[in-house]
């Protein structure tokens, strides 16, 4: 049975370019870097915190919503995370490393999870996103 996410075409988050957000190659799956960004354009992880519209940008929350459209994206292969061979990160400012590190670990082990691969980028494609994640999975179809 697919979750309500999986079966709403309404809920789906569609690519904001010309790109698909996945590519299977054979037996290998590829996902395009995913945001926390929410089918309705809303972006997970981000909290106003004055009158002034000051906002605060949690890469944890984040993190773990990209995690979430990874595992969403891949249910549409065939896939799962337990599939993800290879995890390339990117991360607007390293001081967000720790709380993005605590929420990658909910998902992936160190003892049977995916290689990766963490960087530091100038800024992503909307200046509230913090984390953005690219994977590539590997199952047999």
């Amino acid at each position: 049975m697919k979750n309500q996410d999986t079966a709403d075409e309404s809920k789906k988050v569609t690519p904001r370019g010309a790109y698909p957000i996945t590519k299977r190659v054979g037996d290998f799956i590829f996902v395009s870097g995913t945001s926390s960004r929410r089918p309705d354009n809303s972006i997970a992880g981000v909290d106003i915190i004055d009158e002034m519209g000051t906002k605060r940008l949690n890469a944890e929350v984040q993190t773990r919503e990209v995690i979430k459209n990874i595992e969403r994206n891949l249910a549409k292969e065939g896939a799962t995370l337990k599939d993800v061979v290879d995890v390339t990160s990117f991360l607007v400012n390293m001081n967000d490393f720790a709380g993005y590190n605590k929420a990658y670990a909910e998902f992936f082990s160190k003892e049977d999870g995916p290689t990766r691969t963490t960087v530091a980028v100038h800024q992503l494609p909307h200046p509230d996103l913090v984390v953005e994640i690219k994977v590539m999975a590997y199952k047999k179809q």
